[in-house]
């Protein structure tokens, strides 16, 4: 008993001593954890019960916060377009080796522009950076830079869709950086674009990111976007889900009101998923605005910025009007008053909607496992399902078509373990799966899986 009372009286008196010290030094430093995204809840796709031809309630369906950033107060406005195009001519050339250093004249003065407007019209939302780049050209090396904005989504996807536009220009004598080259709509038409499609949707917080690039030297040889590329985005692994090049957008009084979208490959390459989606979203928002679309990189004998995303393999398609006027090109004529602002508004809210409801939307699902049954027609699909989501839009794509078929829909309740009956027997499909919020906003679709009978 002595020696009991002897031991517990000597681990009372080192706790005292113990404690006693831990008065004598600071608190300890409150290591506070870095915030994460919802979990989502997930079920694996074997213990799901099989639906059989699911019928929904679901479909994708327009957002009206979208519609508002389209058309309603403080939406796309095209005497903002146009003070756009008419600030960057004012600069008189933006040729690669023009001037600068000064603030009126030259493409030093038209950068330092665009990263300022970038910050005046993001809202706080925007991040603003130059991407500095050394360029050759007539045997000059020069310090480029690209301008990036990035609008950063919350939902902690890493996905991220780049709308992009070149704001260099050129005259007759593509080396000649002394000559006016006022380049309206070669491509001052695009960055105006860009800034208003920032402008509007620096209104408000986004789910998923948006970049907006500003590429310097298009004119020789895309060295801007060929350095951002293989300098950026490749050795900082970024995972890009599509990029929308648009050269050359602000057409004339006359011209047919449709617009050019070239993306070449076969029907399932990554430029014809994406430009699939992207057509599929105006048809949505702006059926009045259609896309003709061209299995193509670009025009014939012709570049611009996408090149380089595409020969990295990375989705991506080009945005251009409908009939281009071979007299302006690279002429002292291309000027602002020839541009159709009406027409350049139409081509700005077709990229915001489809820019807006990709960032709205939820992300990108991973593609489906697809398994033919034993019954001609019949394939059995499974997925982890998102229950936070409404449902899900099953595409099963024949093989050699240009756009979705009929959709088929599913709520996200019965998602993730369904069995469709009724396919066309002997049919190749190209299957893919889209998300559907309860907004209605779609995201794009998986990477398709081929099935064959």
């Amino acid at each position: 008993m002595n020696q009991r009372y002897w031991r517990l009286l000597a681990t009372i008196i080192m706790g005292l001593i113990l404690s006693g010290c831990a008065l004598l030094e600071p608190p300890p430093t409150l290591v506070v954890p870095t915030p994460r995204a919802t979990p989502r809840l997930t079920l694996v796709p074997s213990d799901l019960p099989l639906v059989e031809d699911p019928v929904s309630n679901i479909s994708p369906s327009l957002d009206p916060a979208i519609q508002a950033l389209l058309s309603g107060p403080g939406g796309v406005s095209e005497e903002q377009l146009q003070l756009y195009v008419r600030t960057l001519q004012g600069f008189g050339t933006r040729h690669t080796l023009s001037e600068v250093q000064g603030e009126e004249r030259g493409i030093g003065a038209a950068r330092r522009w665009i990263y300022n407007t970038f910050l005046e019209v993001g809202n706080g939302r925007l991040e603003v950076r130059f991407d500095d780049f050394p360029a050759q050209v007539n045997g000059l090396v020069s310090n480029q830079r690209n301008v990036v904005a990035t609008l950063q989504g919350r939902s902690g996807y890493e996905g991220v869709v780049l709308i992009t536009a070149h704001y260099d220009t050129r005259g007759a004598n593509i080396n000649d950086g002394t000559v006016n080259a006022p380049g309206a709509d070669d491509n001052a038409s695009g960055i105006a674009m860009m800034l208003e499609v920032a402008r509007v949707m620096s209104t408000r917080d986004w789910e998923q990111t948006i970049m907006f690039v500003a590429f310097a030297v298009e004119e020789q040889n895309t060295q801007g976007s060929r350095h951002f590329v293989q300098n950026v985005m490749i050795r900082n692994n970024v995972q890009i889900d599509g990029v929308i090049n648009n050269d050359t957008i602000g057409g004339r009084v006359g011209i047919p009101q449709t617009v050019r979208m070239f993306a070449e490959g076969t029907d399932a390459s990554p430029h014809r998923e994406f430009a699939r989606y992207y057509r599929y979203i105006n048809g949505l928002y702006n059926p009045e605005f259609p896309l003709t679309f061209i299995n193509a990189l670009d025009r014939e004998g012709r570049w611009g910025d996408q090149r380089e995303f595409v020969n990295a393999g990375i989705p991506a398609i080009r945005i251009t009007e409908s009939q281009e006027d071979p007299s302006l090109l690279n002429s002292i004529t291309d000027t602002y008053e020839k541009i159709d602002y009406s027409y350049l508004a139409k081509v700005t809210r077709l990229n915001l909607a489809v820019v807006a409801n990709f960032a709205g939307a939820p992300a990108r699902p991973e593609p489906p496992s697809v398994a033919a049954m034993a019954i001609p027609g019949s394939f059995i699909m499974t997925w982890i399902p998102d229950r936070f989501l409404a449902g899900y839009a099953i595409s099963y794509r024949p093989v050699g078509s240009d756009d979705y078929p009929p959709l088929r829909f599913v709520n996200s309740n019965e998602a993730g373990h369904i069995a469709l009956t009724d396919l066309v027997p002997g049919t190749t499909y190209a299957v893919s799966i889209a998300g559907i919020d309860a907004n209605g906003r779609i995201s794009m679709f998986s990477p398709e899986v081929i099935v064959s009978p």
